[in-house]
C-alpha cells in the first residue's frame, strides 16, 4: 500500500473520517469543495472552453452533533471505531476477514435503522444511459473523457447512494454528543 493508492480498508477509514469531518468542519467542507472544484475546472479548461464564472455557493455551518451521534451508533452496533483505531498489522488476513464481517453487518443495521437509502440511479451498473442537459450535477459526478456540453452518453460505473430520511434519536440537552463511547471500569 502506497500513499497515492490505499487498500480498500485504508479507502473506508479515510472515507468515514473525510465524511464525519466535513459534517463537523464548515473550512474543511469549504476546502474539500474548493478541491473537488479546482480539479474539475482545471480537467474542464484543457478539455472545454468554461462558462461565466457562477456566484460562490452560501456555505452553511453544520452541527457536529448529528455527526458526532451517528459515529456513537456505530461503535455501538459495530466497534467501528475499534475496529478502525486498533493496528491491524499484527493479524492475519483471516482475522482482519472475520472481524470486518462483524463490523460490516453492525454498520449495516445501524444505516438501516437510522436511515432510508436508496442508488441515485436505478439502472444497473454497466448500462449505458444518456444524461440530457441540466441533469443534477450534484447527484451525477461525469468521469473519463468529458468533453463539449449535455448530451453525454455514457456508461455507470456506479449508482451512487442519496438517502431519503434520517431517523436519529433525539438528545437530552444535557447529552455529550463528544462522548461516543463512554469508557468502561469493571468493577
Amino acid at each position: 500500500m502506497t500513499d497515492s493508492n490505499p487498500s480498500f480498508l485504508g479507502r473506508i477509514s479515510l472515507a468515514v473520517s473525510a465524511f464525519f469531518r466535513i459534517l463537523g468542519d464548515g473550512e474543511f467542507a469549504a476546502a474539500v469543495l474548493r478541491v473537488r472544484d479546482g480539479g474539475a475546472a482545471a480537467q474542464a479548461q484543457t478539455q472545454a472552453p468554461s462558462p461565466a464564472p457562477k456566484a460562490a455557493p452560501t456555505l452553511k455551518e453544520a452541527s457536529p452533533d448529528a455527526a458526532l451521534q451517528l459515529l456513537g451508533l456505530l461503535q455501538r452496533d459495530a466497534r467501528f471505531i475499534d475496529f478502525v483505531e486498533e493496528d491491524i498489522k499484527r493479524f492475519s488476513d483471516a482475522d482482519i476477514g472475520a472481524a470486518a464481517r462483524l463490523v460490516h453487518e453492525g454498520c449495516r443495521a445501524t444505516l438501516r435503522e437510522h436511515f432510508t437509502i436508496r442508488p441515485v440511479r436505478d439502472e444497473a451498473e454497466g448500462s449505458r444511459v444518456t444524461l440530457q442537459e441540466g441533469f443534477d450535477a450534484s447527484a451525477i459526478r461525469l468521469t473519463g473523457n468529458v468533453v463539449g456540453r449535455a448530451p453525454f452518453v455514457g456508461s455507470i460505473s456506479h449508482r451512487g447512494w442519496r438517502v431519503d430520511d434520517v431517523r436519529l434519536p433525539k438528545l437530552a440537552e444535557s447529552h455529550n454528543a463528544k462522548v461516543i463511547a463512554p469508557a468502561e471500569v469493571e468493577l
